[in-house]
């Protein structure tokens, strides 16, 4: 009884972390809107965002190395840490620019709806690169998918006109590139484990970030309200989330923990109605329905299939 009442607990532990995970994950396009109102552009707001939350990955890295020498384990491998390094430069410092950039042109809404789209391109590089197969179930799912993107991003257009396409082909982009970053950080983490891995790879990015900022405006001067921004971005968008979903792949199945993001554009566009005043019609709401509805449905049918090994997922761009 005490060993069923200790399982119990530890799913409802599991459950709320990755809740909160999820919704803390839905709060970067809301922060990165309220920057922007500070007249600032998308790579001072990468590079800030990542000056602040960078620490933490140091730290994590470190504390892994030094329980690894104490527990006599093997560290990675220098190829598995300078691919790491890589995947977390590349992927993740593109990826990243190419969503910010993307918000420049666009709401927090459309934006979030695009970016979520990015399993199916899992699926379709994995065909590509790796000769993983094409489902049934995955095909389905693009064309529910991408029904309710039209849906959205066809009453966006005649109000924003190219501004709209332009940002939404960054988002585009952005989910396409952190796809793969995705396929490329699945085999890595199996060498060099979870933590090691996402500290490695996101202070490289964070780096990558910075670095772009450097050679592009040579400045990082900013106001105080848009620090504030920046650092609420890095500690409640970037480095509790991570924490919190990491800690609830350790109590629950990584197919829940598919599930359960699901609710993060869901929060998303009801933060960006509520704190941003973006409008939401009837028709935003069925197009916004079908995109959720055509990625739950994708992860739901391809986790049941595969029944694939919890993994700590890359922080979202």
């Amino acid at each position: 009884v005490y060993a069923v009442a200790m399982s119990a607990n530890a799913r409802l532990w599991g459950y709320g972390l990755t809740v909160a995970g999820a919704t803390l994950f839905s709060t970067k396009a809301i922060f990165i809107k309220l920057a922007f109102r500070e007249e600032v552009n998308a790579t001072l707001m990468l590079a800030w965002r990542m000056i602040f939350s960078m620490p933490f990955f140091v730290v994590a890295g470190l504390w892994m190395f030094a329980r690894l020498k104490r527990e006599g384990k093997p560290l990675p491998s220098a190829r598995a840490i300078w691919m790491s390094a890589l995947t977390g430069f590349v992927g993740y410092g593109l990826s990243s620019y190419l969503d910010f950039k993307g918000l420049e042109y666009i709401s927090a809404q459309l934006e979030r709806l695009v970016l979520f789209t990015y399993p199916l391109f899992i699926m379709f590089i994995g065909a590509a690169w790796f000769r993983q197969s094409i489902t049934r179930s995955g095909i389905i799912a693009c064309i529910i998918t991408y029904a309710g993107l039209a849906i959205v991003v066809g009453i966006d257009v005649p109000v924003g006109g190219w501004t709209t396409v332009i940002g939404s082909a960054f988002v585009l982009a952005c989910a396409i590139t952190f796809a793969i970053n995705q396929l490329m950080a699945k085999n890595l983490i199996s060498h060099t484990g979870p933590i090691m891995f996402t500290a490695i790879s996101m202070i490289a990015g964070g780096l990558a970030c910075i670095l772009l900022q450097g050679v592009a405006e040579g400045s990082f001067a900013a106001t105080p309200p848009f620090l504030w921004q920046a650092l609420g971005c890095a500690i409640f968008a970037t480095v509790l989330p991570i924490f919190c979903i990491n800690g609830g792949l350790s109590h629950i199945s990584a197919q829940s923990v598919a599930m359960i993001s699901t609710l993060s554009p869901v929060v998303t566009i009801a933060l960006a109605v509520y704190v941003l005043g973006e409008p939401f019609t009837g028709a935003d709401a069925i197009g916004s329905a079908l995109v959720l509805a055509g990625v739950s449905y994708y992860t739901w049918a391809d986790a049941k299939a595969k029944q694939p090994k919890p993994l700590l997922p890359i922080e979202e761009v």
